[in-house]
């Protein structure tokens, strides 16, 4: 085991990458130097103030102005602003001595050999011997970059690559040189997986190394296939898109965002170094792309590319005619037939063997793909679940093209190909010989891959640390029903994993929940709530409270809510201590359902909060009565009490969601001494339940039932409807967010108690079910929720 400690970083240039790098080292706590070049001239803003170049805020411009424009982007790559405090900011002349005090100096400069060689040769006057030095190329051989350096210096350099932007993106891409060290690369590749919280992966020094090489020859494929097939931009986003697990902006979008220009560097450094590359022609840009080029299409950045946006209206690019026309909502036979199928692992075979022009895509496009990564192996890597990695955490792809393969076949992926005049590797037909039919197996809970040289299936190492649910599942069920999947993670842990459509919280959840804690209660120790969806759920099944309120089962609707409410209590008061693992959107219910486990051990990407008021309702699943709890357990002796509980009380009715864990501690929603972060969300279960085991061989004891909550009754209530009252008539709140507000007001401040009284938990539910139901007899709620279900997005009426 390596003995390194990385306490300082030192990353050489402010750009885009290298200032979301430093952002990211900051997010995990390290301390960070960033350093930039001295500007050659004075701005004009300089000149004003009669500054001059020796000016040290002159001298530092450039990596201050990059580092802030980074702060200020959307989505941020810092955790939190305060992290921001991490990094000291410098520039390459009057600070490059400072690089001799650091664990790890990374190279983040332009795409341009020369200049990084430079870089190095200043760096290596002051560098320590035996510190980390990397550098963040996408494509620069790594072998050219450290010619000529010392015996330690290349003992200790490697590339590392980040994919941007680097606080979302979990490929963490690692590039031996010819003289790095095997220490250094086992270092960097468990401290990429355990600190950084990225998928590590190791490449050979290729051109575009892994993701990049089959990432581009995908978008690559598609550029050349787009015409001939007669689709449209429209068309191949719909079919490339959620459909087949790939992010919401799937090809032509994604290539808008990260810029045409940067896509055709790489694809053109693949094309003239990649002569001997079997689909080397593909790697030479069709005509409309070199057009787009010259008309400086390049997306976003320029305001227009496959699309462009005039006033509310979206274009799209006719590739034909490149022109823009009014986009077009694309649908295909064949994806209609997926609707009902869930998982999306389960559509490959229906979409590859449609009828229609999409299944002739599929087809096509798989069948290229399938070929291509075969014969990358070993080129670009020896292992082949390093691609599906690779794809996964850089591309966003929810799974790899091995996996996806397996899913629709060996054979039958091989039969596609030679329709299309192509060829598997060898050693395809060679691992059908052998008797293993498909890339990976799964056994006692662990992945194992084919293993081409040994001809057999071996284990993925570095699993040991995570739990994957879809590995245990069918072994470990002890309980399942339509709404969740009880399973044993081992160590007398239990962990309950919602199934429903994005993990909202019904009826069968709920029962669900409730039979764990049974189970657990019975047999067990411990129960974990977590789950590996996109998402650990987007709250309550809204559309279920939607039929009761208008059909008027009041009765029924009044129930299901306390059943809700019931469980949340009954999760806080078991015998067993309960821990929650949100990620993604735990928004709602699903925060409610945090707010009321023993302990959070929450992703880092967890974008969490009480958004009920955009339906036209409160949060009634215990949120509410914990908002007005947690007020009143930070009073302090002195305090301006009221102002503590407007604080909480602004959280729900601004429907606040934190954009990282870390935020949710500054609303109060995660709780600080009590709740923890995991950075790397494949370790979230693992480290969930080990925490459960914590507390129960601790000798976890049931809480007693609280009745000591201070709430202020009238004084509180009276300036709440003040307040309400104001941001109504300037019209900064409509006649119904002043109705929901007031509603809220009066649980969280107890009702309209004459003065401060201690009052259980129960009794605030009761008036927060009670506001809750009242208002799902309102039209504009009943509007509100309608809204919801049908485009997603929250109604201002």
């Amino acid at each position: 085991m390596s003995k390194r400690r990385i306490k300082k970083v030192a990353i050489i240039g402010s750009g885009i990458m290298g200032s979301g790098i430093a952002c990211h080292f900051a997010n995990i706590g390290v301390d960070v130097l960033l350093l930039d070049i001295v500007p050659r001239e004075l701005n004009d803003a300089e000149k004003a103030k009669g500054l001059t170049l020796d000016n040290k805020a002159v001298r530092n411009r450039l990596v201050n102005d990059a580092l802030a424009a980074s702060l200020k982007s959307k989505p941020s790559p810092i955790y939190h602003q305060s992290f921001a405090k991490r990094i000291t900011t410098g520039n390459l002349e009057d600070d490059i001595a400072k690089v001799a005090h650091v664990d790890w100096i990374m190279e983040v400069v332009v795409e341009r050999l020369d200049i990084k060689k430079q870089v190095f040769e200043k760096l290596e006057k002051h560098r320590t011997p035996g510190t980390l030095i990397t550098s963040n190329t996408s494509g620069i051989p790594i072998h050219f970059m450290s010619e000529g350096r010392s015996e330690d210096f290349q003992k200790h350099f490697c590339g590392t690559h980040f994919f941007n932007p680097a606080r979302y993106l979990k490929l963490f891409e690692i590039i031996p040189g010819p003289k790095t060290s095997q220490e250094v690369l086992d270092f960097l590749n468990g401290y990429g997986e355990q600190f950084l919280g990225k998928t590590a992966v190791i490449a050979k020094d290729t051109p575009a190394f892994i993701g990049n090489r089959i990432g581009i020859f995908g978008i690559q494929s598609l550029f050349h296939q787009v015409k001939s097939l007669g689709l449209t931009v429209e068309e191949i986003d719909k079919l490339t898109g959620p459909v087949i697990g790939r992010p919401k902006s799937a090809t032509f979008r994604t290539v808008d965002v990260v810029g045409l220009d940067t896509l055709v560097h790489v694809a053109n450094g693949i094309y003239e170094n990649c002569p001997n590359d079997e689909a080397h022609e593909l790697f030479k840009l069709p005509d409309f792309i070199n057009k787009m080029m010259e008309n400086k299409w390049l997306g976003s950045k320029t305001g227009q590319g496959f699309y462009k946006k005039e006033g509310k209206d979206i274009l799209a690019l006719d590739l034909n005619t490149l022109e823009y026309k009014p986009s077009k909502k694309a649908s295909f036979a064949t994806l209609e037939l997926t609707k009902t199928v869930d998982k999306v692992i389960d559509r490959f075979k229906i979409l590859v063997s449609g009828k229609d022009k999409a299944g002739d895509f599929y087809r096509k496009n798989f069948a290229a793909m399938f070929a291509y990564v075969s014969n990358r192996i070993p080129e670009i890597t020896d292992e082949l679940y390093k691609i599906d990695d690779a794809m996964k955490a850089g591309f966003g792809w929810e799974h790899g093209p091995f996996q996806i393969w397996d899913a629709i076949g060996v054979e039958k992926g091989i039969e596609m190909m030679k329709a299309e005049g192509l060829q598997p590797a060898a050693w395809v037909s060679e691992m059908l010989a052998s008797g293993s039919n498909s890339f990976y197996t799964v056994k006692n809970g662990a992945t194992y891959f084919y293993d081409i040289p040994k001809k057999s299936q071996e284990k993925i190492p570095g699993q040991d640390a995570f739990i994957i649910l879809d590995n245990i599942r069918k072994s470990n069920e002890v309980f399942k029903n339509s709404g969740v999947v009880i399973e044993d993670l081992g160590d007398g842990i239990l962990n309950c994993e919602f199934q429903s459509k994005m993990n909202t919280i019904g009826g069968d959840v709920l029962a669900g929940l409730n039979k764990a804690i049974d189970l657990a209660e019975k047999d067990f120790a411990g129960l974990v709530i977590g789950n590996q969806a996109a998402n650990f759920s987007v709250g309550a099944n809204i559309g279920m409270i939607f039929m009761m309120a208008v059909e008027q089962e009041y009765d029924e609707l009044n129930a299901a809510i306390k059943y809700f409410q019931d469980t949340m209590m009954r999760m806080r008061y078991s015998a067993i201590p309960t821990i929650a693992a949100p990620h993604g959107m735990t928004l709602g219910g699903g925060c409610e359902l945090s707010m009321h486990a023993d302990m959070v051990v929450a992703a880092a990407e967890t974008y969490i909060g009480l958004v009920e008021f955009g339906v036209g309702v409160i949060p009634g699943g215990g949120g509410s009565k914990e908002m007005a709890l947690r007020a009143s357990d930070t009073f302090k002796k002195g305090d301006v009490e009221l102002n503590t509980l407007q604080e909480y009380f602004l959280t729900i009715g601004m429907a606040k969601v934190a954009t990282s864990a870390y935020e949710a501690f500054d609303m109060g929603v995660l709780q600080k001494g009590k709740d923890t972060v995991v950075v790397n969300k494949d370790r979230q279960i693992a480290t969930a339940k080990a925490h459960a085991k914590l507390m129960a061989d601790a000798g976890y004891t049931q809480p007693v039932k609280r009745t000591d909550v201070k709430v202020l009754g009238k004084q509180a209530l009276g300036m709440f409807l003040v307040g309400t009252d104001a941001m109504e008539a300037a019209h900064y709140i409509s006649e119904h967010d002043q109705k929901i507000a007031n509603k809220l007001a009066y649980v969280m401040a107890g009702g309209d108690l004459s003065e401060p009284t201690l009052v259980s938990e129960q009794y605030l539910l009761d008036l927060e079910r009670e506001a809750f139901l009242s208002l799902c007899t309102e039209r504009k709620t009943l509007e509100r929720i309608q809204h919801m279900l049908k485009t997603g997005k929250p109604l201002r009426n």
